[in-house]
Protein backbone atom coordinates (compact mmCIF):
# COMPACT_ATOMS: atom_id res chain seq x y z
CA UNK A 1 0.00 0.00 0.00
CA UNK A 2 2.89 2.62 0.66
CA UNK A 3 4.43 1.65 -2.51
CA UNK A 4 0.96 2.38 -4.67
CA UNK A 5 0.52 5.93 -2.38
CA UNK A 6 3.96 6.74 -3.38
CA UNK A 7 3.07 6.11 -7.02
CA UNK A 8 -0.10 7.97 -6.91
CA UNK A 9 1.22 12.06 -7.39
CA UNK A 10 3.29 10.26 -10.12
CA UNK A 11 0.41 8.41 -12.13
CA UNK A 12 -1.52 11.99 -11.56
CA UNK A 13 1.52 14.27 -12.88
CA UNK A 14 1.49 11.83 -15.73
CA UNK A 15 -2.47 12.16 -17.02
CA UNK A 16 -2.28 16.03 -16.61
CA UNK A 17 -0.31 16.73 -19.56
CA UNK A 18 -3.19 14.57 -21.55
CA UNK A 19 -6.07 16.47 -20.00
CA UNK A 20 -4.21 19.93 -20.61
CA UNK A 21 -3.67 19.19 -24.54
CA UNK A 22 -7.45 18.09 -24.58
CA UNK A 23 -8.47 21.47 -23.29
CA UNK A 24 -5.98 23.46 -25.80
CA UNK A 25 -7.08 22.21 -29.03
CA UNK A 26 -8.06 25.21 -31.12
CA UNK A 27 -11.46 26.19 -31.49
CA UNK A 28 -11.31 26.54 -35.17
CA UNK A 29 -8.98 25.20 -38.23
CA UNK A 30 -8.34 28.83 -40.01
CA UNK A 31 -8.66 31.98 -39.01
CA UNK A 32 -8.15 35.13 -41.23
CA UNK A 33 -7.09 37.97 -38.70
CA UNK A 34 -7.37 41.69 -39.65
CA UNK A 35 -9.92 41.61 -42.73
CA UNK A 36 -11.65 44.48 -44.57
CA UNK A 37 -14.86 42.48 -44.76
CA UNK A 38 -17.31 42.96 -47.31
CA UNK A 39 -20.18 40.52 -46.29
CA UNK A 40 -21.93 40.11 -50.19
CA UNK A 41 -25.20 41.84 -48.79
CA UNK A 42 -24.59 45.33 -50.04
CA UNK A 43 -23.67 46.57 -46.82
CA UNK A 44 -20.43 48.75 -46.41
CA UNK A 45 -17.06 47.28 -45.66
CA UNK A 46 -16.28 46.84 -42.18
CA UNK A 47 -13.10 45.88 -40.53
CA UNK A 48 -13.09 42.31 -38.74
CA UNK A 49 -11.85 38.99 -38.72
CA UNK A 50 -13.31 35.62 -39.80
CA UNK A 51 -13.29 32.08 -38.56
CA UNK A 52 -13.24 28.73 -40.08
CA UNK A 53 -14.12 25.28 -38.58
CA UNK A 54 -15.60 22.10 -40.36
CA UNK A 55 -16.09 23.62 -43.73
CA UNK A 56 -18.29 26.04 -41.77
CA UNK A 57 -18.13 29.80 -41.25
CA UNK A 58 -17.49 29.72 -37.59
CA UNK A 59 -17.77 32.92 -36.68
CA UNK A 60 -17.26 36.81 -37.90
CA UNK A 61 -16.57 39.64 -35.57
CA UNK A 62 -14.84 42.85 -34.65
CA UNK A 63 -12.80 41.83 -31.91
CA UNK A 64 -9.52 39.54 -32.57
CA UNK A 65 -9.39 36.00 -31.75
CA UNK A 66 -7.06 34.79 -28.97
CA UNK A 67 -3.32 33.45 -29.78
CA UNK A 68 -3.83 29.70 -30.70
CA UNK A 69 -7.61 29.92 -31.89
CA UNK A 70 -6.70 28.26 -34.63
CA UNK A 71 -3.93 26.07 -36.28
CA UNK A 72 -3.38 28.53 -38.80
CA UNK A 73 -3.93 32.28 -38.30
CA UNK A 74 -3.62 34.49 -41.90
CA UNK A 75 -3.01 37.90 -41.41
CA UNK A 76 -4.83 39.38 -44.59
CA UNK A 77 -4.24 43.12 -43.30
CA UNK A 78 -5.27 45.76 -46.24
CA UNK A 79 -6.78 42.73 -47.89
CA UNK A 80 -11.26 42.26 -48.47
CA UNK A 81 -12.77 38.84 -47.38
CA UNK A 82 -15.77 38.01 -49.41
CA UNK A 83 -17.97 34.87 -50.12
CA UNK A 84 -16.72 33.00 -52.86
CA UNK A 85 -18.14 34.35 -56.01
CA UNK A 86 -20.55 32.35 -57.75
CA UNK A 87 -20.52 31.69 -61.46
CA UNK A 88 -24.08 30.98 -62.70
CA UNK A 89 -22.99 30.70 -66.38
CA UNK A 90 -19.81 28.31 -66.80
CA UNK A 91 -19.12 25.73 -69.39
CA UNK A 92 -18.49 22.72 -67.05
CA UNK A 93 -17.62 20.22 -70.10
CA UNK A 94 -13.87 19.53 -69.50
CA UNK A 95 -14.36 19.38 -65.53
CA UNK A 96 -13.70 15.30 -65.60
CA UNK A 97 -10.18 16.39 -67.63
CA UNK A 98 -9.85 19.39 -65.26
CA UNK A 99 -11.08 18.37 -61.75
CA UNK A 100 -9.21 20.84 -59.88
CA UNK A 101 -10.42 23.85 -61.96
CA UNK A 102 -8.00 26.18 -61.19
CA UNK A 103 -9.11 28.65 -64.34
CA UNK A 104 -12.37 29.24 -62.17
CA UNK A 105 -10.95 29.12 -58.77
CA UNK A 106 -7.86 31.45 -59.44
CA UNK A 107 -10.69 33.91 -60.21
CA UNK A 108 -12.68 33.62 -57.07
CA UNK A 109 -15.00 30.96 -57.77
CA UNK A 110 -15.98 28.56 -55.23
CA UNK A 111 -19.59 27.58 -57.30
CA UNK A 112 -20.04 27.33 -60.81
CA UNK A 113 -23.42 26.49 -62.60
CA UNK A 114 -22.94 24.30 -65.85
CA UNK A 115 -25.45 22.96 -68.18
CA UNK A 116 -25.80 26.48 -69.88
CA UNK A 117 -26.90 27.85 -73.60
CA UNK A 118 -28.76 25.07 -73.82
CA UNK A 119 -26.02 22.19 -73.76
CA UNK A 120 -24.18 20.36 -71.18
CA UNK A 121 -24.55 16.54 -69.96
CA UNK A 122 -27.59 14.62 -70.21
CA UNK A 123 -28.44 12.36 -68.06
CA UNK A 124 -27.58 14.18 -65.48
CA UNK A 125 -26.99 11.65 -63.41
CA UNK A 126 -23.99 9.94 -64.78
CA UNK A 127 -22.00 13.35 -64.95
CA UNK A 128 -22.73 14.20 -61.44
CA UNK A 129 -21.91 11.48 -59.79
CA UNK A 130 -19.01 10.70 -62.16
CA UNK A 131 -17.74 14.53 -60.84
CA UNK A 132 -18.29 14.16 -57.01
CA UNK A 133 -16.57 10.27 -56.60
CA UNK A 134 -13.56 12.29 -58.80
CA UNK A 135 -13.74 15.15 -56.57
CA UNK A 136 -13.69 18.91 -57.73
CA UNK A 137 -11.65 21.72 -57.24
CA UNK A 138 -14.84 23.94 -56.70
CA UNK A 139 -18.54 23.23 -56.15
CA UNK A 140 -20.28 22.76 -59.47
CA UNK A 141 -24.05 22.35 -59.98
CA UNK A 142 -25.56 22.05 -63.61
CA UNK A 143 -29.13 22.89 -65.70
CA UNK A 144 -31.36 20.61 -67.95
CA UNK A 145 -30.01 21.39 -71.81
CA UNK A 146 -33.21 22.33 -74.17
CA UNK A 147 -30.44 21.55 -77.28
CA UNK A 148 -29.42 18.58 -75.45
CA UNK A 149 -32.48 17.16 -75.14
CA UNK A 150 -33.98 17.97 -78.58
CA UNK A 151 -30.68 16.66 -80.03
CA UNK A 152 -31.06 13.41 -78.44
CA UNK A 153 -35.29 13.12 -79.20
CA UNK A 154 -35.15 14.60 -82.81
CA UNK A 155 -31.62 15.14 -83.75
CA UNK A 156 -31.42 18.37 -86.09
CA UNK A 157 -34.37 18.30 -87.54
CA UNK A 158 -36.16 21.24 -88.35
CA UNK A 159 -39.63 21.00 -87.29
CA UNK A 160 -41.89 20.79 -84.46
CA UNK A 161 -42.12 17.81 -82.16
CA UNK A 162 -44.79 15.32 -82.65
CA UNK A 163 -46.82 14.87 -79.66
CA UNK A 164 -44.50 11.94 -78.60
CA UNK A 165 -41.41 13.60 -79.26
CA UNK A 166 -42.69 16.30 -77.01
CA UNK A 167 -43.68 14.03 -74.12
CA UNK A 168 -40.34 12.38 -74.46
CA UNK A 169 -38.66 15.96 -73.75
CA UNK A 170 -40.93 17.22 -70.95
CA UNK A 171 -40.11 13.50 -69.78
CA UNK A 172 -36.30 13.69 -69.86
CA UNK A 173 -36.51 17.66 -68.46
CA UNK A 174 -38.80 16.37 -65.66
CA UNK A 175 -36.17 13.31 -64.98
CA UNK A 176 -32.98 16.01 -65.32
CA UNK A 177 -35.17 18.05 -62.32
CA UNK A 178 -35.24 14.81 -60.41
CA UNK A 179 -31.53 14.20 -60.96
CA UNK A 180 -30.41 17.25 -59.22
CA UNK A 181 -30.75 20.16 -61.92
CA UNK A 182 -31.29 23.60 -61.26
CA UNK A 183 -33.65 24.60 -63.80
CA UNK A 184 -33.53 24.70 -67.42
CA UNK A 185 -31.03 26.38 -69.97
CA UNK A 186 -31.91 27.20 -73.67
CA UNK A 187 -30.05 28.26 -76.58
CA UNK A 188 -32.32 29.46 -79.29
CA UNK A 189 -29.88 30.91 -81.54
CA UNK A 190 -28.25 27.25 -81.86
CA UNK A 191 -28.87 23.98 -83.26
CA UNK A 192 -30.90 22.39 -82.92
CA UNK A 193 -32.89 25.10 -80.15
CA UNK A 194 -33.30 27.69 -82.89
CA UNK A 195 -36.21 25.30 -84.67
CA UNK A 196 -38.15 25.15 -81.50
CA UNK A 197 -41.27 27.44 -81.29
CA UNK A 198 -42.45 28.91 -78.32
CA UNK A 199 -45.25 26.31 -77.20
CA UNK A 200 -42.07 23.68 -77.01
CA UNK A 201 -40.32 26.21 -74.85
CA UNK A 202 -43.46 26.97 -72.57
CA UNK A 203 -44.10 23.33 -72.16
CA UNK A 204 -40.58 22.21 -70.73
CA UNK A 205 -39.78 25.32 -69.00
CA UNK A 206 -43.18 24.08 -67.32
CA UNK A 207 -41.65 20.92 -66.43
CA UNK A 208 -38.78 23.32 -64.68
CA UNK A 209 -40.97 25.30 -62.95
CA UNK A 210 -42.93 22.24 -61.42
CA UNK A 211 -39.99 21.12 -59.95
CA UNK A 212 -38.94 24.63 -58.47
CA UNK A 213 -35.97 25.45 -61.23
CA UNK A 214 -35.10 28.38 -63.03
CA UNK A 215 -35.11 29.23 -66.75
CA UNK A 216 -32.02 30.88 -68.02
CA UNK A 217 -32.16 31.73 -71.68
CA UNK A 218 -29.35 32.59 -74.47
CA UNK A 219 -31.51 34.49 -76.63
CA UNK A 220 -33.31 33.66 -80.10
CA UNK A 221 -31.48 36.94 -81.02
CA UNK A 222 -29.20 38.94 -79.55
CA UNK A 223 -28.28 41.48 -82.51
CA UNK A 224 -31.36 42.29 -84.83
CA UNK A 225 -33.19 40.03 -83.02
CA UNK A 226 -32.58 40.99 -79.52
CA UNK A 227 -35.53 43.02 -78.48
CA UNK A 228 -37.99 40.12 -79.75
CA UNK A 229 -35.39 38.05 -77.94
CA UNK A 230 -36.10 39.31 -74.58
CA UNK A 231 -39.61 39.45 -75.56
CA UNK A 232 -39.98 35.58 -76.11
CA UNK A 233 -37.96 35.27 -72.69
CA UNK A 234 -40.22 37.60 -70.77
CA UNK A 235 -43.39 35.85 -72.18
CA UNK A 236 -41.99 32.40 -70.91
CA UNK A 237 -41.30 33.58 -67.59
CA UNK A 238 -44.89 35.32 -67.31
CA UNK A 239 -47.13 32.17 -68.50
CA UNK A 240 -44.79 29.96 -66.86
CA UNK A 241 -44.51 31.63 -63.37
CA UNK A 242 -40.57 30.65 -63.60
CA UNK A 243 -37.46 32.76 -62.25
CA UNK A 244 -35.85 33.90 -65.71
CA UNK A 245 -32.36 34.61 -66.14
CA UNK A 246 -31.48 36.56 -69.56
CA UNK A 247 -27.90 35.12 -69.66
CA UNK A 248 -25.06 36.65 -70.96
CA UNK A 249 -27.66 39.96 -71.66
CA UNK A 250 -25.94 42.33 -74.38
CA UNK A 251 -26.62 44.22 -77.51
CA UNK A 252 -24.57 42.43 -80.70
CA UNK A 253 -23.67 44.74 -83.55
CA UNK A 254 -23.17 47.99 -83.95
CA UNK A 255 -26.71 48.90 -85.83
CA UNK A 256 -28.15 47.53 -82.33
CA UNK A 257 -25.62 49.46 -79.85
CA UNK A 258 -27.47 50.86 -77.19
CA UNK A 259 -30.35 49.27 -77.49
CA UNK A 260 -29.51 47.87 -73.52
CA UNK A 261 -31.80 51.75 -73.05
CA UNK A 262 -34.65 49.57 -74.20
CA UNK A 263 -33.82 45.95 -73.08
CA UNK A 264 -33.39 47.44 -69.73
CA UNK A 265 -36.73 49.08 -69.19
CA UNK A 266 -38.43 45.83 -71.13
CA UNK A 267 -36.65 44.27 -67.55
CA UNK A 268 -37.76 46.74 -65.43
CA UNK A 269 -41.44 46.42 -66.99
CA UNK A 270 -41.77 43.03 -66.44
CA UNK A 271 -40.55 43.01 -62.91
CA UNK A 272 -43.57 46.18 -62.33
CA UNK A 273 -45.95 43.27 -63.50
CA UNK A 274 -44.68 40.51 -61.68
CA UNK A 275 -42.35 38.36 -64.24
CA UNK A 276 -38.76 37.11 -61.97
CA UNK A 277 -36.65 38.12 -64.31
CA UNK A 278 -32.91 38.77 -63.50
CA UNK A 279 -29.69 39.16 -65.79
CA UNK A 280 -25.89 38.16 -66.13
CA UNK A 281 -23.21 39.52 -68.03
CA UNK A 282 -19.57 38.94 -68.54
CA UNK A 283 -17.21 42.22 -68.61
CA UNK A 284 -16.01 42.19 -72.18
CA UNK A 285 -17.00 43.77 -75.95
CA UNK A 286 -16.33 40.50 -76.87
CA UNK A 287 -18.21 37.61 -77.36
CA UNK A 288 -17.47 33.87 -77.91
CA UNK A 289 -19.26 31.00 -80.27
CA UNK A 290 -19.47 28.47 -82.72
CA UNK A 291 -18.33 29.20 -86.17
CA UNK A 292 -21.96 27.92 -86.63
CA UNK A 293 -23.70 31.07 -86.12
CA UNK A 294 -21.86 32.70 -89.47
CA UNK A 295 -24.75 30.61 -91.61
CA UNK A 296 -28.35 30.67 -91.24
CA UNK A 297 -29.56 27.92 -89.37
CA UNK A 298 -32.01 26.41 -91.76
CA UNK A 299 -29.15 25.52 -94.04
CA UNK A 300 -28.02 23.94 -91.25
CA UNK A 301 -30.83 21.16 -90.18
CA UNK A 302 -29.75 17.54 -91.08
CA UNK A 303 -25.87 18.15 -90.74
CA UNK A 304 -23.25 18.99 -93.41
CA UNK A 305 -24.45 16.38 -96.08
CA UNK A 306 -27.50 18.28 -95.83
CA UNK A 307 -25.85 21.46 -96.33
CA UNK A 308 -24.10 20.19 -99.16
CA UNK A 309 -26.66 18.83 -100.98
CA UNK A 310 -28.70 22.06 -100.95
CA UNK A 311 -25.61 23.98 -101.76
CA UNK A 312 -25.74 21.99 -105.32
CA UNK A 313 -29.32 23.18 -105.96
CA UNK A 314 -27.40 26.86 -107.52
CA UNK A 315 -30.87 28.63 -106.15
CA UNK A 316 -30.30 27.57 -102.53
CA UNK A 317 -26.87 28.29 -102.97
CA UNK A 318 -27.64 31.92 -103.63
CA UNK A 319 -29.97 32.10 -100.90
CA UNK A 320 -27.36 30.48 -98.42
CA UNK A 321 -24.60 32.87 -99.46
CA UNK A 322 -27.21 36.38 -99.81
CA UNK A 323 -27.73 35.09 -95.57
CA UNK A 324 -24.33 34.73 -94.81
CA UNK A 325 -23.75 38.26 -96.30
CA UNK A 326 -26.25 39.22 -94.32
CA UNK A 327 -25.12 37.55 -91.13
CA UNK A 328 -21.48 39.55 -91.83
CA UNK A 329 -22.93 42.77 -92.30
CA UNK A 330 -25.15 42.28 -88.94
CA UNK A 331 -25.13 40.12 -86.18
CA UNK A 332 -21.99 37.81 -86.94
CA UNK A 333 -19.51 40.04 -88.38
CA UNK A 334 -20.58 43.59 -87.63
CA UNK A 335 -19.64 44.71 -91.32
CA UNK A 336 -15.87 44.17 -91.01
CA UNK A 337 -14.39 40.77 -91.46
CA UNK A 338 -11.68 41.62 -88.65
CA UNK A 339 -14.36 41.08 -86.00
CA UNK A 340 -14.38 37.96 -86.23
CA UNK A 341 -11.42 35.88 -84.46
CA UNK A 342 -10.87 32.47 -84.42
CA UNK A 343 -10.06 30.52 -81.17
CA UNK A 344 -9.74 27.10 -81.77
CA UNK A 345 -9.52 25.48 -85.19
CA UNK A 346 -9.60 22.30 -85.12
CA UNK A 347 -8.14 21.50 -89.21
CA UNK A 348 -5.79 24.85 -88.93
CA UNK A 349 -4.30 25.46 -85.80
CA UNK A 350 -2.46 27.91 -87.57
CA UNK A 351 -5.36 30.16 -88.08
CA UNK A 352 -5.74 30.36 -84.16
CA UNK A 353 -5.81 34.10 -82.44
CA UNK A 354 -6.13 35.16 -86.38
CA UNK A 355 -9.33 36.97 -87.78
CA UNK A 356 -11.34 36.01 -91.13
CA UNK A 357 -9.38 38.61 -92.57
CA UNK A 358 -6.39 37.20 -91.59
CA UNK A 359 -7.67 33.64 -93.33
CA UNK A 360 -8.80 35.71 -96.49
CA UNK A 361 -5.42 37.35 -96.83
CA UNK A 362 -3.66 34.04 -96.66
CA UNK A 363 -5.87 32.81 -98.98
CA UNK A 364 -6.08 35.73 -101.32
CA UNK A 365 -9.83 36.22 -101.97
CA UNK A 366 -9.62 39.46 -100.52
CA UNK A 367 -11.28 41.18 -97.63
CA UNK A 368 -14.91 42.11 -98.67
CA UNK A 369 -17.80 40.67 -97.07
CA UNK A 370 -18.77 38.28 -100.30
CA UNK A 371 -15.24 37.46 -100.66
CA UNK A 372 -15.47 35.82 -97.40
CA UNK A 373 -18.57 34.33 -98.03
CA UNK A 374 -16.92 31.09 -99.58
CA UNK A 375 -14.36 31.06 -96.21
CA UNK A 376 -17.53 30.89 -94.03
CA UNK A 377 -19.16 27.84 -95.97
CA UNK A 378 -15.35 25.86 -96.49
CA UNK A 379 -15.24 26.70 -92.83
CA UNK A 380 -17.94 25.05 -91.91
CA UNK A 381 -17.86 21.56 -93.87
CA UNK A 382 -14.40 21.12 -92.62
CA UNK A 383 -15.84 20.86 -89.29
CA UNK A 384 -16.43 24.46 -87.61
CA UNK A 385 -14.06 26.11 -85.12
CA UNK A 386 -14.63 28.41 -82.13
CA UNK A 387 -14.39 32.22 -82.76
CA UNK A 388 -15.24 35.48 -80.82
CA UNK A 389 -16.75 37.90 -82.30
CA UNK A 390 -15.56 41.49 -81.47
CA UNK A 391 -19.00 43.38 -81.57
CA UNK A 392 -20.57 44.99 -78.37
CA UNK A 393 -20.26 48.22 -77.42
CA UNK A 394 -18.62 49.45 -73.97
CA UNK A 395 -21.67 51.57 -73.57
CA UNK A 396 -23.92 48.86 -73.61
CA UNK A 397 -21.45 46.89 -70.92
CA UNK A 398 -21.81 49.54 -68.47
CA UNK A 399 -25.49 50.15 -68.43
CA UNK A 400 -26.15 46.65 -68.50
CA UNK A 401 -23.49 45.90 -65.29
CA UNK A 402 -24.98 48.70 -62.87
CA UNK A 403 -28.62 47.76 -63.71
CA UNK A 404 -29.87 46.61 -60.09
CA UNK A 405 -30.68 43.09 -61.63
CA UNK A 406 -27.70 42.13 -63.42
CA UNK A 407 -25.32 39.14 -62.00
CA UNK A 408 -21.70 38.49 -62.56
CA UNK A 409 -20.94 35.58 -65.12
CA UNK A 410 -18.37 34.31 -66.92
CA UNK A 411 -19.67 32.31 -69.84
CA UNK A 412 -16.31 30.91 -69.40
CA UNK A 413 -15.06 27.28 -70.28
CA UNK A 414 -12.44 25.60 -68.30
CA UNK A 415 -9.21 26.18 -69.53
CA UNK A 416 -5.71 25.02 -69.24
CA UNK A 417 -3.04 27.36 -71.01
CA UNK A 418 -1.80 26.49 -74.53
CA UNK A 419 -5.07 25.38 -75.37
CA UNK A 420 -6.06 27.20 -78.12
CA UNK A 421 -6.67 31.12 -78.18
CA UNK A 422 -9.42 31.13 -76.16
CA UNK A 423 -12.03 34.06 -74.46
CA UNK A 424 -10.13 35.45 -71.87
CA UNK A 425 -13.44 35.45 -69.75
CA UNK A 426 -12.18 32.19 -68.84
CA UNK A 427 -9.40 33.88 -66.64
CA UNK A 428 -10.56 37.01 -65.76
CA UNK A 429 -14.39 37.77 -65.49
CA UNK A 430 -14.68 38.18 -62.06
CA UNK A 431 -11.30 40.02 -61.11
CA UNK A 432 -11.58 41.76 -64.25
CA UNK A 433 -15.04 43.72 -62.72
CA UNK A 434 -12.91 44.30 -59.44
CA UNK A 435 -10.21 46.08 -61.07
CA UNK A 436 -11.61 47.18 -64.67
CA UNK A 437 -15.28 48.24 -63.50
CA UNK A 438 -14.78 49.08 -59.68
CA UNK A 439 -11.46 50.29 -58.58
CA UNK A 440 -10.83 51.96 -62.11
CA UNK A 441 -13.96 53.07 -64.22
CA UNK A 442 -16.34 53.02 -60.75
CA UNK A 443 -19.19 51.72 -62.68
CA UNK A 444 -20.38 49.73 -59.43
CA UNK A 445 -18.94 50.19 -55.90
CA UNK A 446 -16.77 47.49 -54.23
CA UNK A 447 -19.88 46.15 -52.22
CA UNK A 448 -21.95 46.17 -55.22
CA UNK A 449 -20.06 44.23 -57.45
CA UNK A 450 -19.53 41.50 -54.45
CA UNK A 451 -23.17 41.46 -54.18
CA UNK A 452 -23.68 40.54 -57.83
CA UNK A 453 -20.96 38.00 -57.49
CA UNK A 454 -22.06 36.16 -54.39
CA UNK A 455 -25.46 36.53 -52.60
CA UNK A 456 -27.69 37.42 -55.99
CA UNK A 457 -26.85 34.58 -57.53
CA UNK A 458 -26.98 32.45 -54.33
CA UNK A 459 -30.50 33.48 -54.16
CA UNK A 460 -31.42 32.76 -58.08
CA UNK A 461 -30.17 29.07 -57.05
CA UNK A 462 -32.19 28.86 -53.66
CA UNK A 463 -29.24 28.85 -51.66
CA UNK A 464 -29.41 29.99 -48.44
CA UNK A 465 -25.67 29.65 -46.89
CA UNK A 466 -23.79 30.21 -49.82
CA UNK A 467 -23.16 33.71 -51.54
CA UNK A 468 -22.82 34.69 -47.72
CA UNK A 469 -19.87 35.42 -44.70
CA UNK A 470 -21.90 35.06 -41.65
CA UNK A 471 -21.40 32.03 -38.82
CA UNK A 472 -23.08 29.00 -40.79
CA UNK A 473 -22.54 30.27 -44.09
CA UNK A 474 -20.10 27.32 -45.99
CA UNK A 475 -16.96 28.42 -45.72
CA UNK A 476 -16.50 29.48 -49.30
CA UNK A 477 -14.46 32.59 -48.98
CA UNK A 478 -11.94 34.51 -51.18
CA UNK A 479 -9.49 36.58 -50.23
CA UNK A 480 -8.32 39.82 -52.93
CA UNK A 481 -6.23 42.94 -52.38
CA UNK A 482 -8.93 45.74 -53.68
CA UNK A 483 -5.55 47.39 -54.83
CA UNK A 484 -4.03 45.68 -56.80
CA UNK A 485 -6.18 42.87 -58.17
CA UNK A 486 -7.09 42.45 -62.17
CA UNK A 487 -7.13 40.39 -64.67
CA UNK A 488 -4.35 39.58 -67.60
CA UNK A 489 -6.09 37.65 -70.04
CA UNK A 490 -6.45 39.18 -73.03
CA UNK A 491 -7.49 38.05 -76.23
CA UNK A 492 -4.31 37.84 -78.27
CA UNK A 493 -3.00 36.06 -75.01
CA UNK A 494 -5.70 34.68 -72.89
CA UNK A 495 -3.95 32.08 -70.78
CA UNK A 496 -2.58 34.22 -68.18
CA UNK A 497 -3.83 33.84 -64.57
CA UNK A 498 -5.37 37.07 -62.46
CA UNK A 499 -3.41 39.02 -59.65
CA UNK A 500 -4.25 40.27 -56.73
CA UNK A 501 -6.26 37.15 -55.17
CA UNK A 502 -3.86 35.20 -52.90
CA UNK A 503 -6.69 33.02 -50.69
CA UNK A 504 -9.75 31.11 -51.98
CA UNK A 505 -11.60 28.71 -50.02
CA UNK A 506 -13.73 26.03 -50.97
CA UNK A 507 -15.58 24.26 -48.09
CA UNK A 508 -13.01 25.73 -45.60
CA UNK A 509 -10.38 23.99 -47.46
CA UNK A 510 -7.28 26.30 -49.69
CA UNK A 511 -7.44 25.71 -52.92
CA UNK A 512 -5.41 28.21 -53.37
CA UNK A 513 -2.59 29.01 -51.05
CA UNK A 514 -0.57 32.48 -51.46
CA UNK A 515 -1.20 32.94 -54.84
CA UNK A 516 -0.79 28.86 -55.48
CA UNK A 517 -3.01 26.44 -56.56
CA UNK A 518 -2.75 23.31 -53.62
CA UNK A 519 -4.15 20.89 -56.01
CA UNK A 520 -6.90 20.14 -52.99
CA UNK A 521 -10.56 18.67 -54.77
CA UNK A 522 -12.87 19.94 -51.27
CA UNK A 523 -15.92 21.11 -53.28
CA UNK A 524 -19.35 19.11 -53.68
CA UNK A 525 -21.68 18.30 -56.59
CA UNK A 526 -25.05 20.35 -55.49
CA UNK A 527 -28.46 19.30 -56.74
CA UNK A 528 -31.25 21.11 -56.69
CA UNK A 529 -29.59 23.40 -54.11
CA UNK A 530 -28.84 20.34 -51.87
CA UNK A 531 -25.24 18.53 -51.43
CA UNK A 532 -26.45 15.22 -51.92
CA UNK A 533 -25.27 12.16 -48.96
CA UNK A 534 -22.01 10.92 -49.86
CA UNK A 535 -20.91 13.99 -52.07
CA UNK A 536 -17.14 14.79 -50.58
CA UNK A 537 -16.45 16.54 -47.50
CA UNK A 538 -20.05 16.45 -46.06
CA UNK A 539 -21.19 19.72 -47.18
CA UNK A 540 -24.98 21.04 -47.29
CA UNK A 541 -26.85 23.43 -49.19
CA UNK A 542 -30.66 24.38 -48.01
CA UNK A 543 -33.52 23.25 -50.11
CA UNK A 544 -33.67 25.03 -53.36
CA UNK A 545 -36.21 28.01 -52.92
Amino acid sequence: MPRLTALFPLLTALALPTTAAAQAVPPYDVVLANATIVDGTGAPRRAGHVAIKGGRIAAVRATPFTAGSAPRTIDVRGQVVAPGFIDLHAHLEPLLELPDATSAARQGVTLALGGPDGGGPYPLAATMDSAAALGVGINVGYQVGHNTVRQQVMGTANRAPTAEELARMRAMVAQGMRDGAFGLSTGLIYIPGTYSKLDEVLALAGEAARARGIYTSHLRGEGLGLLDGVAEALEIGRRVRIPVVLTHHKAVGPQMWGQSVTTLRMVDSARAEGTDVMLDQYPYTAASTAFDVLLPPWALAGGRDSLRARLAVPAQQALIAREILALLQNDGGGGDVRRVQFASVPWDSTLNGKTLRDWADQRGVGAGLEAVVPLVIEGYLNGGAAVVLHLMDEGDVRRIMAHPTTMIASDGRLSVPGNGVPHPRNYGTFPRVLGEYVREQRVLTLEEAVRKMTSMPAARLGLKDRGCLRAGCAADVVVFDPATVRDRATFLAPHQYAEGIPWVFVNGVAVVADGVPTGARPGVVLRNGRARAGDRRGARGNAHH
